[in-house]
Formats: structure tokens, sequence, C-alpha cells
């Protein structure tokens, strides 16, 4: 049950996002993951390690359901997402920031690439009204 204020905004930002801005979310969220991750690691709280590696985890599961096979560059994606959860694992299971901080890296070119499409379709999609 929703109880806050800020509860209620979250939920009713998710409501109201476009597709594209859902996106970026799951991303922000899988970088947010990894780096508090990381941070666990360098802390030596492995507990905050694996409850944020294990998030950053569901979060590339959400990534990889909600990619639409009918474009071919589903494929590629799909493999680079499982070799993301993949390091996640070693990292998590080594306590080596390595594997995450890479991760980390193409998390946020991903992330960087799909906010420049959206912004792309969003600027083609203005100029057709």
């Amino acid at each position: 049950m929703i109880t806050s204020p800020y509860q209620k905004y979250q939920q009713t930002q998710l409501q109201t996002a476009s597709p594209a801005q859902l996106l970026l979310m799951l991303y922000d969220g899988a970088i947010r993951f990894i780096r508090m991750g990381t941070s666990g690691i360098d802390e030596k709280n492995y507990e905050k390690a694996n409850t944020n590696l294990c998030k950053a985890q569901a979060v590339i599961n959400e990534l990889i359901a909600a990619l639409n096979h009918d474009y071919p560059v589903s494929k590629s994606l799909y493999q680079v997402y499982e070799y993301m959860i993949f390091q996640l694992i070693q990292s998590n299971l080594k306590k080596d920031k390595k594997p995450a901080t890479e991760v980390l890296e193409y998390m946020m070119e991903l992330r960087e690439a799909w906010y420049e499409a959206s912004k792309l379709v969003n600027s083609t999609a203005e100029q057709a009204q």
C-alpha cells in the first residue's frame, strides 16, 4: 500500500512515463545499484554489495524482458545483457569490483545511446506535427 507522498509521486511518474523514459529509468536504477554494490565491496560491507549487485541483476533481467525480438538488435542486446549478469555474479562471488565496474561502463554507454535515440525520436515526432 502506498502511504507516503513520495511513493505516490513515484507511482504517478511510472504510470505517466513514455516507454523511452521507462527504459532510461531502468538504466538509471541499474547504474545506481552497481555503484552501491561496488561501494559495498570497497567498504567490505558484503551484505550491501550482495544486495545491490543482485538488484542490478534484477534490473538487467527487466531489460531483457522488455526486448522486442522483432528487431535484429535485440539478439545482440540480449547477449550483452547476459554477459553483464554473468560479470555481476562474478563480481559478487569474488568480491572483486572490476567486473562490476566493466558492467557500469557498458550501462552508462548504453544509457547515453538510448537517451540520444529518444531525443532523436522526440524531435522527429515534433517535426511531423
